[in-house]
């Protein structure tokens, strides 16, 4: 895949544990970033990670299924 995903989680987070495990079936390649390194992360991702980012900037709050992760990257294609 050539677009270019973000995810954002923290360590000790379970439900991005979960989310991980949604991307990996999906066999998809992200950056991971862990929203404690900048505090205007967790301002803004502190109570909605795991959050998956597309190179455009929208975003894919959890909670998320696999179906509309799919959607979520499908969409993404242009």
């Amino acid at each position: 895949m050539t677009n270019r995903l973000r995810f954002y989680y923290t360590d000790g987070c379970h439900l991005c544990d979960d989310a991980l495990v949604l991307l990996a079936q999906l066999n998809l390649t992200f950056v991971k970033v862990d929203i404690v390194e900048k505090q205007a992360l967790i301002a803004l991702y502190g109570t909605l990670i795991p959050v998956v980012e597309n190179e455009s900037g929208s975003t894919l709050n959890w909670p998320f299924s696999l179906q509309q992760l799919q959607n979520f990257i499908s969409n993404q294609k242009g």
